[in-house]
């Protein structure tokens, strides 16, 4: 589905990526040198001991996007989204939040984004000690900012409610089901009231799959009540398929992104390159396109101005 350019200008930027790598070993700046050659991920290998985990990427997401980073294990996903808030230093490139380039900020101007415009839902749930009930895991990202007891309780619970588990906020993460405790994850970033949320394959270690599909409804909902910003990694096809209303970007083994656009466009549209059209060939499109897709607007058997006088005369 292409986009106008007037509707490109109306959308708000909220995070934009420009042209980052990252780079793991002890010689970047060398093995960035071969990245600017054009070589590839396994000759600068090869020849540095260096592993290219991200290649100069640049795209944008918009202010209430749901923009899903798909890919195979191993493709630099996960390394991308703890790029965006620095949990994992770039090698080079620009990553803007409002039009700010963290990757220029000293340790308390990013502390103060993390706390303020970024939460992150990792896969792991990632809940606080056992003698932490619900609602105090849920308050510990205002109990760090400063915030008072009864203000912080207060968000907590109107987090708690959101994600469905008012009742639970005094019991403790080891008697909530799997399920139960990512909601717990996710009510946490909701609690700070953060206008980003970094969701790393959120729901891959629910199980059995019906859990999954449920937080997928889950977080689908909420999107369409809440309108965050979300930026989701997964691995599989089928879920980003359904949580990428907006866009999804299909990165590829050396840390470079084959293709970004709607579910529609990665099925309809891919570009000349077999990695896509291997990645996609086995959807079912009766799950993702609807009639509006595939239908096109009737042609007239006569001339409009045959047809008109014909009309005219009866």
């Amino acid at each position: 589905m292409e986009e106008t350019q007037e509707e490109e200008i109306d959308k708000n930027i909220k995070v934009s990526v420009r042209e980052l790598t990252k780079i793991f070993g002890k010689r970047p700046d060398e093995a960035l040198r071969l990245v600017e050659q054009g070589k590839k991920k396994q000759e600068i290998f090869e020849e540095t001991q260096q592993n290219v985990a991200l290649r100069s990427l640049s795209f944008d997401v918009y202010e209430g996007e749901l923009f899903v980073l798909m890919g195979l294990s191993g493709c630099g996903k996960s390394t991308l989204l703890r790029c965006i808030n620095r949990l994992i230093e770039p090698t080079s490139g620009a990553v803007e939040i409002d039009g700010v380039n963290i990757v220029a900020m000293n340790e308390d101007e990013l502390r103060q984004v993390r706390r303020t415009k970024i939460g992150m839902i990792f896969q792991g749930f990632a809940l606080l000690p056992p003698h932490r009930k619900i609602l105090e895991n849920v308050a510990f990202g205002l109990e760090i900012q400063g915030i008072s007891l009864e203000e912080r309780e207060q968000k907590a619970r109107e987090a708690i409610d959101l994600v469905g588990l008012s009742g639970y906020e005094e019991s403790y993460p080891s008697g909530l089901s799997g399920g139960m405790q990512q909601r717990v994850g996710l009510a946490r970033a909701l609690a700070s009231d953060a206008d980003i949320l970094l969701m790393d394959e959120a729901f891959s270690a629910l199980d059995p799959p019906m859990i999954r599909r449920d937080m997928q409804d889950e977080l689908i909902e909420l999107q369409a009540r809440l309108n965050k910003t979300i930026i989701f990694v997964s691995h599989d096809l089928d879920e980003a398929l359904k949580l990428g209303g907006d866009r999804i970007a299909l990165m590829k083994d050396g840390g470079v992104i084959a293709q970004i656009g709607t579910a529609e466009d990665l099925l309809q549209n891919p570009p000349s390159c077999d990695y896509v059209e291997r990645f996609v060939e086995d959807v079912n499109l009766s799950r993702v396109l609807v009639s509006k897709d595939v239908m096109k607007r009737p042609e007239p058997l006569l001339p409009p101005r045959i047809l008109g006088r014909e009309m005219h005369c009866a």
